[in-house]
């Protein structure tokens, strides 16, 4: 298994310097990710909790490794994770039943 401490503080470190030779870059990707904690309708761990489902289905390593650590500060437990993955596998299942559809519509043509 992967060891995420030390793949977190990798990628940290990386976007550190990605972020010295592309600041606007930074500075709007923070603008974006800090966008929901001003309107504050949901709470840190329910953010959290989506995040971690949202990196699931785009296959974000990075995204699991900084918001599995986000969500355990937030107060998620481990069951709370664990049904934000089921929906994640529920939606990437859900995905591929209506790509599916398109396939055997594209079939058709």
């Amino acid at each position: 298994m992967l060891d995420w401490n030390e793949y977190r503080k990798e990628l940290m470190g990386r976007l550190g310097e990605f972020s010295q030779l592309s600041p606007d870059t930074m500075t709007g990707y923070k603008a974006l990710s800090a966008a929901g904690n001003k309107t504050n309708h949901l709470d840190a761990k329910t953010r959290e909790l989506i995040a971690i489902a949202v990196a699931v289905t785009t296959r974000c390593d990075g995204c699991i490794a900084v918001h599995s650590k986000a969500a355990v500060k937030a107060g998620a437990t481990r069951e709370e994770v664990a049904e934000a993955l089921g929906v994640a596998v529920a939606l990437n299942a859900g995905a591929a039943m209506v790509y599916s559809a398109r396939a055997l519509d594209a079939l058709d043509s």
